[in-house]
């Protein structure tokens, strides 16, 4: 295989196989230790490495016939300093069979984390959060005395320790209770019913109750809500003019398409598509991911966050290295290396290539942004995929990654 090609495939990993977020627990895992563990590869950026012209056709391959058993439609946008490539495909629900538009707004799951990690970034920019502070000396009472100190630095990069929920977490749960409303301090309460996993930064567990907590904190030092902050700070400042925040709501604003999650036959309400039958998830309360994934958008609004955030407009570079940083410890129950950032993920490619990105997933949508730090190359996308949150890599969101790194053929 071309050194390029793994590059592109490493890449793909890197916007479409984070591990599945869960709404509960899965039970005790194990903890790595470090003996155990054999070093990780040493796979070093290379500074002159080089990202290729925007491959045209193959970004068209990877969108083309839709709607498809795993996907109903897709927005795409590429762009960067080797060109860029705009693409849409697909329809915006079954029934009417009307065309899916570039402009479509889209549940963007947990790529909201990256918005909640910039505001308390600038909040640390502000003097008025340390990295290096407490959730106890912030949030008096909100974790068990039992508890160690966690520190808002291990929030947002996932090494705080925090546990689960014990929720349910099953489809059949989520679409019966798809309405029910969640307050934070709930969710948070009932995490915090279990033990810490692990010793706060010592390894990486990828859990929404640390963007939760952290949603919490910006209210708590703002004194205004999580929703007002990230459109005073991000949303208006940067143009996303078709984003918002949901609160409450179960429904998205404006010109959208339907998303749609496969169930088995005599599932409540489903539908008949090709072979399989599906389920319309679109309108959906959002409150059981809050600040970890409730953000609703559009490719264009995603497209002007990315830029204004990697050149420093939202989060002023003296704070921003926290996002490009990954903590030197193992991810929580493995020997993996931790790949989580501060609101993103880092991957260091085959040929030296380093990007960065965030992907989300609620049911009938998944998205993901991703770009080269000096902004080269970027991608966004939203696919309304059938099967969203399934364990493992999506074929066609990695099609779409991998068709925006590798060389024209």
């Amino acid at each position: 295989m071309k050194k390029t090609a793994v590059a592109c495939l490493a890449l793909a990993t890197l916007l479409v196989a984070a591990p599945a977020q869960a709404t509960g627990r899965t039970g005790p895992q194990p903890v790595a230790t470090s003996p155990a563990c054999p070093p990780p590869a040493d796979v070093r950026p290379d500074p002159d490495a080089e990202i290729p012209p925007v491959n045209r056709a193959a970004l068209e391959r990877a969108i083309a016939g839709l709607p498809a058993a795993d996907a109903t439609a897709a927005i795409v946008r590429v762009g960067g300093a080797k060109g860029s490539w705009q693409g849409v495909s697909g329809v915006a629900d079954l029934a009417g069979k009307r065309k899916a538009s570039a402009n479509a707004r889209f549940r963007a799951g947990s790529v909201t984390k990256t918005f909640t990690t910039a505001v308390v970034l600038q909040l640390v920019a502000e003097g008025r959060v340390s990295l290096d502070g407490t959730v106890q000396e912030y949030l008096p009472g909100l974790l068990p005395e039992t508890y160690p100190e966690v520190r808002v630095g291990q929030l947002l990069d996932h090494t705080s320790g925090l546990p689960a929920p014990d929720l349910p977490g099953s489809l059949e749960w989520v679409y019966r209770t798809r309405f029910r409303t969640w307050t934070p301090h709930e969710y948070v309460a009932l995490a915090v019913r279990n033990p810490i996993e692990f010793t706060p930064g010592t390894r990486q567990h990828y859990l929404n109750v640390n963007t939760f907590v952290a949603g919490l904190l910006i209210e708590q030092i703002t004194g205004n809500s999580y929703e007002h902050e990230v459109t005073r700070r991000i949303l208006r400042p940067v143009g996303m003019r078709d984003s918002h925040l949901p609160g409450a709501s179960p429904r998205i604003r404006g010109p959208h398409h339907t998303g749609y999650q496969v169930v088995p036959e005599g599932f409540p309400d489903a539908v008949p598509y090709g072979s399989a039958h599906v389920v319309d998830m679109t309108e959906m309360s959002a409150t059981l991911t809050w600040a970890s994934g409730d953000l609703i958008t559009t490719a264009a609004d995603l497209e002007k966050f990315v830029r204004a955030l990697f050149s420093g407009q939202i989060v002023p570079p003296a704070q921003l290295e926290p996002m490009f940083t990954v903590p030197g410890v193992t991810t929580y129950g493995t020997c993996e290396p931790a790949a989580y950032t501060s609101g993103m993920s880092r991957m260091v490619l085959p040929g030296g290539i380093v990007a960065y990105g965030k992907t989300g997933a609620r049911y009938g949508y998944a998205a993901g942004i991703g770009a080269t730090r000096d902004l080269s190359r970027t991608l966004v996308y939203s696919v309304n995929s059938t099967d969203a949150k399934a364990s493992g890599q999506n074929q066609r969101t990695l099609g779409i990654a991998l068709a925006s790194f590798a060389e024209p053929s």
